[in-house]
This record gives structure tokens, C-alpha cells and sequence, in this order.
């Protein structure tokens, strides 16, 4: 009888098959009219490799193998992709020179298998994946108002450069840090694109622009956000930062699928936009009053409302400066931290973690705080505590989402 060895027949069939990919890619090699490697054969360099964060190699089928000075060997599975052209826009614009080579699955298995191995100390330091500091800043010189930032984005969408949809972020960025705008709107609908900036709690149209373009400023904005490339049919949300004149801005990513396409939302968190005094909030004299006698109190509540944009968080913070000091305690419980004081401990919700408005501000009670600011009361459970925390010797400062003040009357009542 003749006995079959399982394990030794599996791995001749893992052998063929493999043998059958490696010769596939020589032949879509030709087709593509570029060379072909094997990187089983190789030896993976480490730096070439953390040029592309794993996640964006993965989607984009691609891995660097190989780098000498500015000259970066890269193995694809296909040339066809978008996403495969923004990386080489990338690292274009970072001064690398980038040739293509056509590679198995499998093979690029092997290089994707070394990122654990490889250390990240310089991955933000690569470059690769930022934006250019500069030209947002030459941007910002050049728009005075809404209509010199939609002359100059109707302009750069004509472009025909290659850099193009680099630009036109930059663009939008830097119309959204010169106008004060808090959210960039991309939004796609079912003939063209628009974008919208909300400037002082009111969004205003900017200009429109055709789908095919948007395909690749989503692609752009979710490299830059650290976002997957493949998911298009659930929401992320995703961060980067943006250096000018020695300070630094962030930028909070929020994708959500439509039915034209995913939107785009990016929060602008910038330094500068809360750094108004208390006294320069603008509120009315007599009102102002009021309220400065409420800040020097010792215990109670002071609830900020109003539509989104209107300033709660510029006015919350303006608060906290005014009273801080050396010899009270405050803590902040928020989601997210959207700028970081000094003097102030900070802490943000963590839903995944189990921890709430509600549990936060419990815990914040055991910290022996003298001031308390709660990001958002969302919940009666939440209001209740503050509340009591208002009424036990703390004083307790929060936002309600009311369209005004007398809103906030009529919530509490419910």
C-alpha cells in the first residue's frame, strides 16, 4: 500500500503555487514594462521600509526594500493604484527618487513581516507623509478674505501640476488659519464637491470642484490623518499637525461615508484662536460684570451655550487663564482636549475605556479640585453630579447644548 506524506505534499503544492505567482508578476512585468523582484532573495532595508507607515503600505500593496542617499527601490503589486500615486507624490515632494518594481503578494508579505522588527524613533521625522510648512505659510501672506481664498483655490484646481492636490490642501488650510475659521467642510453631492468654512459659528461656501479630483484630496487627507486607505464604508476620525512661525496647529480629522462619498470635516485647533483675554471676549459691560463677580465666587456653576462655533470653548478657556493660579486646583475633563493649559491638569474621555463625562467627573472630586470644567453636560446623570459638586464647595464650569440661554433654563428644568 502506498502511503501519502500530507505535510510533504502541502508544501510542494505552497511551492507551485508560489512558483505560479513569481512567474504571473514576470509576466505582468513586461506588460507594465518595469522589473520584476522576488524579495525572498533580498535583504529588506529597514530605513527604506519606515519611509511608508505599514498600515499605508498594506492598502496601497507597496514596500520599500531598498534606499541609497535619495534614490528609494520600491516593490508593487500593481501601478494602477490611487493610493500608489499619492505615496509617489510624497516622496517626490520630500526630494526621493522613487523606481518601481513588480512584486508577488507574497513576497511583499515578507517586507511587511519586518516592520515589527524596525524601530519608528524617526517616522514623524521621514517627512513622507507632512505637508509643506512653507507654502501654508506663503499662503497665509497672500489671502486677505473669502473671495482671495477662493480666487486662489479656483486657480490652483486649473493647475496642471503634479503637486497639485498638495496645493490645494495647503491652500484650504491656510484660509482656514488666516480667516479663523474652526471646521474646513469637504462634502461631496451628486454633480460636484464643495467646500465650506464655518468663520465665526456660520459655514460659507467657498468654491466647487469635480469628483475625479476629490478621489485623491480624500486619499491625500487620510495619509496625512493616518487613516486607512481601504475602509470607505465606516467613519474615522484621525489627527495631524501643521508648524507655523514656531508654533503648532492641529488638525482633527473626521470622515463619514455619504452617498456620493465620504465627507470630510477638519477641525482647526488653533493656539492663537483662544488666546483672547477675558476681558477682550466682548461681552457687554454690564453682563461682564456679572460674570466676573461669578468667576471670583467660590463654589457654583457657570454654563456656556450657544450653536456650534459661537465660542463656548474660547470663552470656557478665557475663564480658566483668568482664574488660575498658584493656589487653587483645577481639573478639566474633556472630549477631546482641544488645547492644553498651563498650570491646569487635562484630562479626555475614553469611551472605548469606560471613561465618561460622568465617571471623570467622580473621579476629579477625589483630586481634592478647588475649580472643575466639564467639556460638555450631555446627560442627567452628569448634570446631577456637577450640581452637586456646584453645591458642595467647587466651583464647576461646563457647556449645555442649548441655542441660548434661556434654552439652558429649560433643559435644567427637564
Amino acid at each position: 500500500m502506498v502511503k501519502f506524506d500530507d505535510k510533504k505534499q502541502k508544501e510542494r503544492v505552497s511551492e507551485l503555487l508560489k512558483k505560479e505567482e513569481e512567474d504571473l508578476v514576470k509576466i505582468l512585468s513586461k506588460r507594465y514594462s518595469l522589473p520584476s523582484i522576488n524579495l525572498s532573495t533580498i535583504s529588506i532595508n529597514g530605513d527604506a521600509l519606515k519611509l511608508i507607515p505599514e498600515g499605508t503600505a498594506r492598502d496601497a500593496g507597496v514596500a520599500a526594500f531598498s534606499i541609497n542617499n535619495k534614490k528609494v527601490k520600491l516593490a508593487i503589486i500593481s501601478p494602477n493604484k490611487d493610493s500608489l500615486k499619492i505615496i509617489l507624490d510624497n516622496l517626490k515632494r520630500s526630494g526621493y527618487e522613487p523606481s518601481l518594481y513588480m512584486a508577488s503578494n507574497a513576497s511583499l508579505e515578507k517586507a511587511w513581516g519586518i516592520y515589527n522588527e524596525v524601530s519608528y524613533a524617526s517616522e514623524t521625522e521621514a517627512g513622507v507623509f507632512d505637508i509643506s510648512n512653507k507654502d501654508i505659510a506663503k499662503f497665509i501672506e497672500q489671502i486677505k478674505d473669502l473671495s482671495g481664498l477662493t480666487n486662489l483655490l479656483s486657480e490652483t484646481f486649473k493647475s496642471t501640476t503634479r503637486y497639485k492636490i498638495s496645493r490645494i490642501l495647503e491652500a484650504i488650510l491656510a484660509g482656514a488659519i488666516t480667516l479663523g475659521a474652526s471646521d474646513v467642510h469637504i462634502e461631496p453631492e451628486e454633480d460636484m464637491v464643495r467646500i465650506r468654512l464655518r468663520v465665526d459659528g456660520v459655514l460659507q461656501e467657498i468654491v466647487s470642484f469635480k469628483h475625479s479630483t476629490y478621489n485623491f484630496i480624500v486619499s491625500r487627507v487620510k495619509l496625512l490623518s493616518g487613516l486607512k486607505l481601504n475602509i470607505k464604508k465606516s467613519a474615522q476620525d484621525g489627527r495631524f499637525s501643521i508648524k507655523i512661525n514656531n508654533g503648532e496647529i492641529e488638525i482633527r480629522t473626521s470622515i463619514l461615508p455619504g452617498g456620493y462619498g465620504e465627507s470630510i470635516v477638519m477641525r482647526v485647533l488653533n493656539p492663537q484662536s483662544i488666546s483672547v483675554s477675558f476681558e477682550d471676549l466682548g461681552i457687554e459691560s454690564i453682563l461682564f460684570d456679572i460674570l466676573e463677580k461669578e468667576t471670583k465666587r467660590p463654589n457654583g456653576m457657570i454654563l456656556t451655550s450657544g450653536p456650534t462655533g459661537s465660542g463656548k470653548t474660547t470663552t470656557l478657556y478665557s475663564i480658566l487663564r483668568k482664574i488660575s493660579s498658584t493656589e487653587n486646583k483645577i481639573i478639566t475633563i474633556e472630549d477631546p482636549i482641544e488645547y492644553h493649559l498651563k498650570g491646569i491638569s487635562q484630562t479626555q474621555v475614553n469611551k472605548k475605556k469606560g471613561y465618561s463625562f460622568i465617571s471623570g467627573l467622580r473621579s476629579s472630586l477625589r483630586q481634592d479640585p478647588d475649580v472643575i470644567m466639564v467639556g460638555e453636560i450631555r446627560d442627567g446623570e452628569t448634570a446631577k453630579v456637577a450640581i452637586d459638586a456646584a453645591l458642595t464647595g467647587h466651583l464647576v464650569l461646563s457647556t449645555i447644548h442649548t441655542n441660548n440661554a434661556a434654552g439652558v433654563s429649560a433643559t435644567t428644568c427637564a
